[in-house]
């Protein structure tokens, strides 16, 4: 077992993303007070980040088998568009049953198709990512100002960290701290942001 991990930055980073997951996790079902509805749609939400990190860190840590770097990528990946219909599952738009219907495309076109285009699954995880706009009339029925920027403003960190994995662009170290580090952190702070929203907004009136 080897414990340095073979990209610090990034799996440190994401490290640091289970233990927030766990922890908010935790806090959101505590603070759900055993109403089902809560329960089960934080867990989903919590587990799916909690998924994506921890397959982000176990993926950034050791050198492995072609073949097993290979299985952990597209865990990766595949993590991704979980996480994202997770975020929608709490709050339980109209939009929820089309988004988990664009996940399992998504999951089965990583899964199935060995070289996806960078482009294709940006674009896949970004469209899937602000198909919350198609309830925007509602959403600002039934959210403060405050709340539509802590969701606007955790879209728009998940959104530039997309276009960042996909144009490759800032690569202020690369070997060190590249474009791919920089995404991470943008991930982080999208999830960070978005679970502030839940915690301020959708679980009081979910």
């Amino acid at each position: 077992m080897h414990w340095q991990a073979k990209d610090p930055a990034s799996c440190y980073s994401h490290l640091l993303g289970v233990a927030l997951s766990i922890t908010g996790l935790v806090t959101l079902i505590v603070e759900s007070h055993g109403d089902p509805r809560r329960v089960v749609g934080f867990s989903i939400y919590g587990a799916s980040l909690i998924l994506l990190y921890s397959a982000s860190t176990i993926y950034h840590w050791q050198a492995l088998s072609p073949r097993g770097e290979d299985i952990l990528k597209r865990l990766d990946h595949v993590a991704i568009f979980v996480l994202i219909a997770g975020s929608y599952t709490p709050v339980g738009w109209s939009v929820f049953g089309v988004v988990w219907g664009l996940a399992v495309v998504g999951v089965t076109l990583k899964l199935f198709f060995e070289h996806l285009p960078r482009w294709l699954s940006t674009a896949l995880y970004v469209g899937m990512g602000w198909m919350a706009v198609i309830a925007i009339v509602p959403l600002v029925q039934i959210l403060p100002v405050s709340g539509m920027m802590w969701l606007v403003t955790g879209g728009v960190l998940y959104t530039l960290g997309a276009v960042i994995y996909a144009v490759q662009w800032p690569n202020p170290v690369a070997e060190v701290f590249g474009f791919h580090e920089v995404f991470h952190v943008f991930v982080l702070a999208g999830s960070i942001t978005h679970f502030v929203f839940m915690m301020r907004y959708v679980l009081p009136g979910a």
